[in-house]
C-alpha cells in the first residue's frame, strides 16, 4: 500500500503547480507574437513590393507626362521665336514645376540653357531626349498640335502668316457678325483662335452642314487678307520652282495649302486629271493650321467642267503627281518658315542631381538582405514578446499564489501581492489586495458577529431562564411586573432574529415589497410617533420638520411597511447616539422633484472619518460596548441600505466627529417597477 501523503495544514501555501509552456499564458503570448511578427514581415514585404512596383510605374508615367510637357512648351517657344535668346525663363520655370533638369544646346553640344544651378552642373547624359526643332517635330513625343505624321512642321510655326493687329481686329468682327447670324438662325457656333490670329467658326457639335443651310454666309471670312496674300503668293512661287525643278506643272495653292491644277498650255496634255475644290472646313484656316499634307485622294481640284476629260490611256498617275506636289509645297514651307523659327536645338531632361532612377531588382542578393532583415525583424520580435511576457506573467503568478494562500485558509492574515506599475496588473493587483483586506475584514466581522450575536442571544436566554427556574422553585412570583420582564426579554430575542431574517431574505434577493401610494410627511410623523418613547427615555428632542412653502414633495410609490423600518432604523440609531439635551430632526425635500430626499439629523458624538465608510456593514459599530443603551446588534444600518436599494434609491451619511451626522435617504418619487407580490432581487 503505498504511503498516505498527509494534506498541507490549513493556513499554509500548496505548491504552485507548473503549466506546460504550450499551455501557459507565457507560451500562448510567444506563439501569438510569433505568428503576428511572421504575418506581418510577410505582408510588409509584399506590400513594400506591391507599392515600389506601383511608385515606380506611377513615377515612369509622371515622367512622361512632364517630359512631354517640356517638349511642347519648348517647341512652341522654337516656333514663334527666331532666335532662342530669352529661353532661360521658360526652362526655369519648366525646371521648377517638374523638379527636372532641363538643358539645351546646339547640335554641336553648345549651351544655350541649363536649369542646374550648381557651380559646376553635372555632365550631360550622351544621349539626347528630343531634338526641338518646330520644322520636323520629333514623332517620339508629343507636340501637341495635332499635326499627323506625314506633316512635321509644328502648327504654331505660322511665320509670314501672322495677322497684324488691324487685319485681326476685322476678321474678328466678321466672324462676331457671322456668329450673330447664325444665332438669329437657330445654329449655336462659337469663335476659335488660330495661331495665326484667324479667327474660325465652329458650329457647336462640329455640323458643318447646318451652317450651310442658313442664309448666313462665310465668304467674307475666307478671303484671304493682304498679308496672307503675300505670304501665299512667296510660298506658291516656292513650290513651283520646287516643282519646275521636276518637270511639272505649276499649282495654284489656297489658303487651307490644298492646291488647283493649272491649265496647261495649248496643245498639251495635262499631266494629272483635272480636279475640283472641295468645300472648305466651316472656315478657310492658315497653313500653320494646316497640321497636315492631304492625302493624294483628298487633294482638292477645280471643276471638271472647266477642263476636257483626257482619255485615261493619256493621263499619267495621279498619285505620283500629287505626292510630289506635297513634297515641294512640304519643302517651300520649311524655306519660308526657316528665318522665323529658331534653330534646331539639343534638349536634355533628367534628375536635377544627375542621378538615374533606381530599378527594383530582386537578385539573389537582394533576396537573402530581405530575408535577413526579416529573420531580424521576426528575432526582436520574439524577444519583445519574451520580455513582455514575462513581466506581465510575474505579477500574474503573484496574484495566483496569493489566491491560492487565501483558497488554503491564508485570509486571515492576507500578504498582499506587491503592485510594480499602474497598469492593468497594477490595478488588477491593487483590487485584489483591497479584496483580501475587505474579506479579512469580513471574516473578522464574521467572527465579531458569532460572538456579538451569541452574546446577544445569550443574555436575554440567560434573563428568562433564570426567572423560570426562580419561578419554578417558589423564588420569584409570577406577577404583572415578572411577566413584563419575561415579555421585554422575548421581545429582544424576536427583534434580533428579525433583522438576521431580513438580511439573509435580502441577500438570497427574497425580500418583497408591497408598494402602494405613500405621503412621505405622514410616514415621518408615524416614525416619530413610534420612537417617541425612546427618545423620552434618553431625554433627546425627536422632532419632524415641516416643508418650506411652496415645495410640495411627490407622493411615493413605495412599501410603506419597509420604508417605515428602514427610517426607524436611522432614527433608533441617531437617539441611540446622541447624548441627552441633544436632538433628533426629520426632514424631507424634493430638489428636483424626481427624488424624495429624508434626512435624519442628530446632534451625537458624530463619526470618525476612517470609520464612516463601514456603518452600513454588518455587524459593525463605532462603539464596541454591548451596552444596551447604545450597543445595538450592528444590523440596522445595513438593514436601511438593503431596504434603500430594494425600492430604487440609495443612502450615505455625512458626518464630523463631535457634532453629529447626517443619515440621508434618496428614493425615487415614481419607485421602482417593483410588481406587487414579486421578489426584488437585489
Amino acid at each position: 500500500m503505498p504511503p498516505r501523503s498527509d494534506p498541507p495544514p490549513r493556513g499554509a501555501p500548496s505548491p504552485e503547480r507548473r503549466l506546460p509552456l504550450r499551455k501557459s499564458l507565457l507560451g500562448r503570448l510567444l506563439a501569438v507574437s510569433a505568428l503576428v511578427a511572421a504575418c506581418s514581415v510577410a505582408a510588409t514585404a509584399w506590400l513594400a513590393v506591391q507599392t515600389t512596383s506601383g511608385a515606380i510605374k506611377q513615377e515612369q508615367g509622371q515622367n512622361l507626362t512632364d517630359d512631354a510637357r517640356i517638349y511642347n512648351t519648348l517647341l512652341g517657344y522654337a516656333a514663334t521665336h527666331p532666335r532662342w535668346d530669352g529661353v532661360d525663363r521658360t526652362v526655369t520655370d519648366l525646371a521648377r514645376q517638374t523638379g527636372r533638369r532641363i538643358a539645351l544646346t546646339t547640335p554641336q553640344r553648345a549651351p544655350l540653357a541649363d536649369s542646374a544651378t550648381q557651380d559646376k552642373p553635372p555632365a550631360l547624359p550622351p544621349q539626347t531626349s528630343a531634338v526641338v526643332d518646330p520644322l520636323s517635330v520629333d514623332g517620339t513625343l508629343p507636340a501637341g498640335g495635332g499635326q499627323s505624321a506625314a506633316d512635321r512642321i509644328d502648327p504654331r510655326a505660322v511665320g509670314p502668316f501672322r495677322l497684324p493687329a488691324a487685319e485681326r481686329a476685322r476678321l474678328q468682327e466678321t466672324a462676331e457678325r457671322i456668329v450673330s447670324c447664325l444665332r438669329d438662325d437657330g445654329v449655336t457656333s462659337d469663335i476659335v483662335g488660330t495661331p495665326s490670329g484667324r479667327p474660325r467658326i465652329q458650329a457647336v457639335g462640329n455640323d458643318l452642314d447646318r451652317i450651310e443651310g442658313t442664309r448666313c454666309s462665310i465668304d467674307a471670312l475666307e478671303e484671304p487678307t493682304a498679308t496672307e496674300t503675300k505670304a501665299l503668293t512667296a510660298l506658291n512661287q516656292l513650290a513651283d520652282a520646287c516643282l519646275k525643278r521636276q518637270d511639272r506643272h505649276a499649282v495654284q495653292l489656297n489658303l487651307d495649302l490644298s492646291w488647283n491644277r493649272r491649265p496647261a498650255p495649248t496643245g498639251r496634255i495635262p499631266t494629272a486629271p483635272p480636279v475640283s475644290t472641295p468645300e472648305p472646313e466651316a472656315t478657310p484656316t492658315i497653313p500653320a493650321e494646316a497640321t497636315s499634307t492631304p492625302e493624294p485622294s483628298a487633294v482638292p481640284t477645280i471643276p471638271a467642267e472647266a477642263t476636257p476629260t483626257p482619255e485615261p490611256s493619256a493621263v499619267p498617275s495621279a498619285n505620283e503627281d500629287d505626292r510630289a506636289v506635297a513634297s515641294c509645297v512640304g519643302t517651300a514651307r520649311r524655306e519660308q518658315l526657316s528665318s522665323y523659327v529658331a534653330t534646331p536645338a539639343l534638349l536634355f531632361i533628367g534628375d536635377p542631381g544627375g542621378a538615374t532612377v533606381p530599378g527594383f531588382d530582386l537578385s539573389p542578393a537582394n533576396t537573402a538582405r530581405i530575408a535577413g532583415a526579416a529573420a531580424l525583424v521576426l528575432a526582436l520580435t520574439v524577444g519583445a514578446s519574451l520580455f513582455a511576457a514575462t513581466r506581465l506573467v510575474r505579477p500574474l503568478r503573484a496574484l495566483t499564489g496569493a489566491a491560492q494562500r487565501m483558497k488554503d485558509g491564508g485570509y486571515a492574515d492576507p500578504v498582499p501581492v506587491p503592485v510594480t506599475a499602474d497598469n492593468e496588473i497594477g490595478r488588477l493587483a491593487a483590487a485584489f489586495n483591497d479584496m483580501s483586506a475587505h474579506r479579512a475584514r469580513l471574516e473578522g466581522q464574521r467572527k465579531a458577529m458569532v460572538s456579538d450575536v451569541a452574546h446577544e442571544l445569550r443574555t436575554p436566554l440567560s434573563n428568562i431562564r433564570g426567572w423560570l427556574e426562580a419561578a419554578q422553585d417558589g423564588i420569584a412570583d409570577p406577577d404583572p411586573a415578572f411577566v413584563a420582564s419575561l415579555l421585554e426579554e422575548a421581545m429582544q430575542l424576536q427583534h434580533i432574529i428579525g433583522d438576521l431574517q431580513d438580511l439573509a431574505q435580502a441577500d438570497a434577493g427574497a425580500l418583497r415589497l408591497h408598494p402602494e401610494p405613500v405621503r412621505i410627511e405622514e410616514l415621518l410623523g408615524h416614525v416619530a410617533a413610534a420612537h417617541q418613547a425612546q427618545a423620552d427615555t434618553a431625554e433627546v428632542t425627536l422632532t419632524v420638520a415641516g416643508t418650506a412653502p411652496g415645495a410640495d414633495v411627490p407622493e411615493l410609490s413605495a412599501d410603506p411597511v419597509r420604508l417605515r423600518q428602514a427610517v426607524g432604523n436611522l432614527v433608533s440609531n441617531a437617539v441611540r447616539h446622541t447624548p441627552p439635551g441633544g436632538s433628533v430632526t426629520l426632514s424631507a425635500s424634493s430638489p428636483d422633484g424626481d427624488v424624495v430626499v429624508v434626512d435624519v439629523a442628530d446632534t451625537g458624538s458624530g463619526i470618525p472619518p476612517e470609520d464612516l465608510r463601514y456603518v452600513f456593514d454588518r455587524f459593525w459599530r463605532a462603539e464596541k460596548s454591548r451596552s444596551r443603551r447604545t450597543g445595538g446588534s450592528g444590523l440596522g444600518l445595513a438593514i436601511v441600505r438593503k431596504l434603500a436599494e430594494a425600492h430604487g434609491g440609495t443612502v450615505h451619511a455625512v458626518s464630523a466627529e463631535g457634532e453629529g451626522s447626517v443619515f440621508t435617504l434618496r428614493i425615487p418619487a415614481a419607485g421602482r417597477p417593483v410588481a406587487e407580490e414579486t421578489a426584488d432581487r437585489l
